[in-house]
């Protein structure tokens, strides 16, 4: 597959490193020369030094022969206009980075793909989403629905009073009457270390694992996790972009109360005219002061969303030290993914990464149905479609010789999520929920092709 991206920010670059597993034909384009020399460095592509937006350049870069023009500069314009353009000229298939959720809130009016855009990617639509979805199971500190909720990807910390710490997967099996979950990820404790578990794996205490569950294992799993469960019914949020605008108000339609805290006075006044049930405060979210006069102890969730990566760092560590058992930070830099779990925040997230993660579902070979990539775990999650001649259908899951750096998790047959054990054989139609190392994928495509 030959592919085109324009912008090569953190998404762009995210995207092509993903990407460099495989034999895709890459052509990064950006105007900044310095951004491109050091993905020119890192990865194995081409680049263009040259305008997104030029005719001439995305003649150049043969646009009429791509299979795909993904634009993911930050200029949501230069986006849009760049994917009108390459249509036009030739592309097969356009995706747009934007920010403006008024796009995607309008699909149904607007018809994007009349206009020569396929897809668009909303950075905040995203990032809230993920919020939500992380408020409502406020027990785990990832998670990803498959089909709806019938299968469910959720992550979390295993405490010491874990019933199955100390015993090996096998073991622990037999400690729930049903199997409603299966353990697919394992990343140790101060490890950089990823493990895709075994029957003789050992559970230890601090492991961050990651199973995927039917809806009614979700609960059995609530008890096993180090975070408090108790529902989240008040959540401050502090700043007021459009993640927190509109975090605030999805919230607020879910009955929740909701505290926001802008340090734009300007900006508060417009969101409290907004926002009418929502308590939006003139204040510094870093100000301790300002926190305990707001009765920070007593929030069940904070949601740090400025502009600015220490701030929300900050703010959740400072919420933390009140005693409040649910934080969660927006970062800019990918990079303090791998320090969350050290100093004590439940959740970091990255818009980049997740709309370089809900882009990538367009550009994977095969028969993929969804994936999700996962913070500081070298792995991913992918759902795969299992036609009538795919190899995967042949055999029960035991006889496969699937690739050990891979686990089938669970499998969606008729609108129905089903945990799948060695004797579990695929069917056509089956959507089966696999995770595996990167350099693994190819290897699983087989399977399914």
């Amino acid at each position: 597959m030959k592919i085109i991206i324009a912008g090569a920010g953190e998404v762009g670059f995210h995207l092509s490193k993903l990407l460099s597993y495989e034999s895709h034909e890459i052509i990064l384009i950006d105007s900044d020369k310095d951004r491109l020399l050091y993905a020119g460095s890192k990865l194995d592509i081409k680049t263009l030094q040259k305008d997104a937006t030029s005719i001439k350049a995305l003649k150049n870069a043969n646009i009429d022969q791509t299979d795909l023009f993904i634009a993911v500069t930050s200029s949501e314009t230069t986006n849009i206009t760049a994917c009108v353009i390459s249509k036009k000229l030739g592309a097969k298939k356009t995706i747009a980075r934007i920010s403006n959720s008024e796009f995607t809130d309008n699909k149904e009016k607007i018809n994007f793909s009349e206009l020569g855009i396929d897809e668009l990617i909303s950075t905040e639509e995203l990032a809230t989403n993920e919020i939500k979805l992380l408020l409502e199971n406020a027990t785990f500190n990832e998670t990803h629905e498959f089909e709806g909720g019938k299968l469910t990807m959720v992550a979390m910390i295993l405490s010491n009073s874990a019933p199955f710490v100390g015993k090996t997967v096998m073991e622990s099996a037999g400690i729930f009457a049903g199997i409603n979950f299966m353990p697919v990820i394992i990343k140790r404790k101060n490890s950089s270390d990823t493990i895709i578990p075994r029957g003789d794996t050992i559970f230890k205490v601090g492991d961050q694992v990651y199973f995927i569950t039917l809806p009614e294992g979700v609960e059995e799993l609530n008890g096993l996790s180090a975070l408090k469960n108790k529902p989240i019914k008040n959540v401050l949020i502090l700043g007021g972009s459009k993640i927190g605008q509109k975090t605030a108000r999805d919230l607020c339609g879910n009955n929740l109360n909701i505290k926001l805290i802008e340090y734009k006075k300007k900006r508060a006044i417009e969101l409290a005219e907004e926002l009418p049930n929502a308590l939006v405060i003139y204040g510094d979210g870093r100000d301790v002061d300002l926190l305990e006069e707001e009765n920070v102890s007593d929030m069940d969730a904070v949601v740090a969303v400025t502009g600015r990566s220490e701030t929300n760092i900050m703010s959740c560590l400072v919420a933390q030290s009140k005693g409040v058992d649910r934080t969660i930070a927006l970062v800019q830099n990918v990079d303090y993914f791998s320090l969350s779990k050290n100093i004590g925040i439940d959740t970091l997230i990255n818009k980049k990464l997740l709309a370089a993660n809900s882009i990538f579902r367009y550009i994977r070979k095969g028969d993929v149905v969804e994936m999700t990539i996962l913070n500081d775990v070298n792995a991913e999650i992918l759902e795969f479609q299992a036609h009538n001649k795919s190899k995967i259908t042949k055999k029960p899951i035991k006889d496969l010789k699937f690739p050990r750096n891979a686990i089938i998790g669970g499998v969606i047959r008729d609108n129905t999520g089903l945990i799948a054990l060695g004797d579990f054989k695929i069917q056509e139609g089956d959507k089966v929920v696999v995770c595996c190392f990167p350099n693994t994928i190819s290897k699983v495509e087989r399977f399914f092709n």
